[in-house]
Parts: structure tokens; C-alpha cells; sequence
């Protein structure tokens, strides 16, 4: 449960935090954090498939 509160708090952080950005930099950094979890994806795919 502390852990759900904890999330939401953060969430409500980061919209705030967007909300007050202008749109340029929202956009730069959703795709810079998109793009940092497709290449965590890959990573962790290759090495689950190279470890078993």
C-alpha cells in the first residue's frame, strides 16, 4: 500500500511538472525516456536469452 502511495505521489509529481513545461521539452524528454526503455528492453531480453 505504501508502495502505491509512493507511486502515485511521484506520478503526480512528474504531470505536475509537465504541466508547467513547455511542450518542446515534454516531448524531448517522453522520447528520451522511451528510448531508454527500449534499450533496457533489448538488454534484457539479449541476456535472458544468452544466460539460459
Amino acid at each position: 500500500m505504501l508502495f502505491l502511495v509512493a507511486a502515485l505521489l511521484l506520478l503526480g509529481v512528474a504531470l505536475g511538472s509537465v504541466a508547467h513545461a513547455p511542450l518542446p521539452v515534454s516531448l524531448v524528454a517522453a522520447a528520451v525516456i522511451g528510448v531508454w526503455l527500449v534499450v533496457f528492453t533489448v538488454r534484457e531480453r539479449h541476456s535472458r536469452r544468452h544466460s539460459s
